[in-house]
């Protein structure tokens, strides 16, 4: 089974465009290529990854996968298309074209307004997602999540995962209530959960597995060992810990679970969600 890393990014660093990056970010206010994180793969016992977009243009699309056809262990790309354009489906068509490509991603968390996905031209454009085999990444807050429940039960054949747990706020212990939404969230089977993300949710410099762990009995409890992938969010997550240390979490949690279900965390979930191709 292959270990897939169903989460990371690659970019060219620019001031503006990057300008989420802020000062207590510094670590990664540069360039990020695949020569940069291929190493810690082979380090890590992993064999390929999942490069997500970074920034909302089509140019960022073509950016990866240019650099997926270049490097046989980027398996696939999350891209970004405009959803809410008119001419959605001749988008779509042209870019199936490219196999490599095999979902998108809006970044719904940084929206202004938190009902954002469920405007009916973004609508439009995620049922159009299913009729080209394409995926759907969900980035989003807590706060999203009540508009989460209502989105996915409106496309129940549509693949659609969440990124980083939907962010709960690990630094500040708030379960309760992000608990709730998830579990009823993941009552939808046609919605997957990633265990990435988490160390940057909680306190970057002092964070340890027991603070992580009651976020990830609920994801394994919610979405059980079929709908849950390992994602490393790399290069953010060095700035609160390293890839070792990442995959350390995933390690030390499901150690004692079976090795039928740790091979569908590390890989096998990834590998089916995104139609990745075989080693």
């Amino acid at each position: 089974m292959q270990r897939i890393d169903s989460h990371q990014h690659f970019w060219k660093y620019d001031a503006v465009r990057h300008s989420w990056i802020n000062d207590e970010m510094a670590v990664i206010r540069k360039d990020f290529y695949p020569p940069d994180l291929q190493l810690l793969l082979v380090q890590n016992n992993m064999d390929g990854c999942v490069a997500v977009q970074a920034d909302q243009t089509l140019e960022e699309t073509y950016f990866l996968l240019e650099l997926a056809k270049n490097n046989p262990f980027i398996k696939g790309v999350v891209g970004w298309v405009d959803l809410k354009a008119n001419n959605i489906h001749e988008q779509l068509a042209g870019l199936s074209k490219h196999k490599l490509l095999k979902g998108f991603r809006h970044v719904l968390q940084a929206e202004s307004q938190d009902d954002y996905m469920l405007q009916k031209d973004f609508l439009h454009g995620i049922a159009a997602l299913e009729q080209y085999n394409f995926t759907y990444d969900i980035l989003v807050f807590p706060r999203h999540l009540k508009y989460v429940k209502e989105f996915v039960k409106l496309f129940q054949k549509q693949k659609f995962v969440i990124d980083h747990l939907a962010k709960p706020l690990i630094k500040d212990k708030q379960l309760e209530e992000w608990e709730l939404d998830i579990m009823d969230i993941a009552t939808n089977a046609n919605v997957y959960c990633k265990l990435s993300g988490m160390v940057t949710e909680a306190d970057w410099h002092n964070w340890k597995q027991e603070d992580l762990n009651p976020y990830i009995d609920v994801v394994a409890e919610a979405f059980g060992p079929d709908r849950i992938m390992f994602g490393s969010d790399w290069p953010v997550c060095l700035i609160a810990g390293s890839y070792k240390k990442i995959t350390g979490i995933i390690q030390n949690y499901f150690q004692s679970f079976s090795i039928a279900d740790q091979e569908k965390v590390w890989g096998g979930n990834a590998v089916s969600f995104y139609n990745l191709a075989a080693s």
